[in-house]
């Protein structure tokens, strides 16, 4: 992982989902991360779910912390539904404390 790419990890580990006590990285909504050449980023991201109340805002918000992570240029976000989110990408520590296990 390059130096950026974990800053860039750090910027979206700011960003709860606003359903649970969980950043949005740890939550496991985030797939890809691509950090090129010329420090512009791909990200590709999920919901909990189609239907979360978020779904219009959330997306954006990853992207304005992501763009405020010092050294980045352009960021592209793509939402992805396949696969589809499931607990099974919370880290188990995390699932822990949320009372999952």
């Amino acid at each position: 992982m390059s130096l950026l790419e974990g800053e860039v990890i750090e910027s979206m580990r700011l960003v709860y989902d606003p359903e649970l006590p969980v950043n949005i990285y740890d939550l496991g909504l985030i797939y890809d991360i691509q950090v090129h050449p010329d420090a512009s980023v791909d990200i590709k991201m999920t919901l909990t779910s189609p239907a979360c109340p978020v779904a219009e805002s959330l997306p954006g918000e990853v992207k304005a912390q992501v763009m405020e992570t010092q050294g980045i240029g352009a960021v592209r976000l793509e939402m992805v539904w396949e696969p589809p989110f499931s607990i099974d990408r919370i880290p188990e520590h995390i699932q822990l404390e949320l009372g999952l296990l």
